[in-house]
């Protein structure tokens, strides 16, 4: 098993409290998979195939990988496409082979992660597909909009599926919009005060074309251009004139993100990406050794 690292994330111990929460550790009665002790003999092995029943960009296959082998380190696994591929239904993924009641009690965890991950890839990569249609030069983000003590998995299943990940969190820059205006006073005063405190990227939200002048002034780095349609973004792009990276948000999907993309903004980004991707549908099979 090659090493899987991401920057943010623990793996060792997302497997073993993702385990710990199926397997009811620390509840009356928990700490063991009930149907697996009961109805499979402690000695035996399985092989199994994981396989996807749709047309999917896969991601998570590293992290099924770890559910399975933290439960059974000596089982065999070979993992048959590569995170970020795009595969044909009917695609077999994985191959494995071990103990049977191991890997039937690592099995719902492991088809959890991939199926989630790999649907926000395929979600992903079908907006950075739609999103070429108006522009190849325009780059996709995605957002913050993700389930909590996921977003270091979820931002890394955008990247997989072709987006590049907008701040990680509230650390990493500073994000300016309505509700910090409407305390600080004006766009100017948000974007001064931000500057003035040393951060040094400034991303500051204008949802009118005459709030672009007063950001540029006070130092804003990237405009956020909320909730405009392509004209209006396209005018906005043309007042920006280059002096701060342009990013088109709200109102985005599969049907207008190619004309939001024409309007010449340097980044689109899209909510849904990590809020509202369904779950990929991938299937793994187990037979008796």
């Amino acid at each position: 098993m090659t090493a899987f690292t991401l920057p943010g994330l623990d793996l060792g111990k997302f497997v073993r409290e993702t385990l710990a929460e199926d397997l009811g550790e620390g509840l009356p009665g928990g700490g063991r998979d009930v149907t697996s002790d009961s109805v499979i003999p402690a000695d035996a092995r399985f092989s199994g195939v994981m396989d996807s029943r749709d047309a999917i960009t896969v991601a998570g296959l590293p992290l099924a990988e770890a559910f399975f082998r933290h439960l059974d380190p000596a089982c065999r696994i070979e993992t048959l496409v590569a995170e970020g591929a795009q595969v044909a239904p009917g695609t077999d993924l994985m191959r494995l082979e071990g103990r049977a009641r191991a890997l039937l009690t690592a099995e719902r965890s492991a088809l959890n992660i991939v199926q989630h991950l790999s649907g926000i890839a395929t979600l992903t990569r079908a907006y950075v597909e739609a999103m070429r249609e108006g522009s190849a030069t325009c780059t996709l983000l995605d957002t913050r909009k993700t389930i909590p003590g996921l977003r270091f998995l979820e931002k890394y299943a955008t990247r997989m599926g072709g987006a590049q990940n907008h701040r990680m969190g509230l650390w990493d820059a500073a994000m300016i919009k309505d509700n910090h205006v409407a305390v600080a006073g004006s766009v100017f005063e948000a974007v001064r005060r931000a500057r003035e405190a040393g951060v040094t990227r400034i991303i500051c939200e204008v949802d009118r074309l005459d709030q672009i002048e007063p950001a540029l002034a006070a130092g804003a780095h990237h405009l956020l251009l909320d909730n405009m349609d392509a004209a209006t973004l396209a005018q906005a792009v043309r007042i920006v004139a280059g002096r701060a990276a342009t990013e088109a948000s709200g109102g985005v999907n599969l049907e207008t993100i190619a004309a939001k993309a024409a309007s010449g903004v340097d980044y689109i980004s899209v909510g849904r990406l990590t809020q509202s991707a369904p779950a990929a549908d991938i299937g793994l099979d187990f037979t008796p050794l």
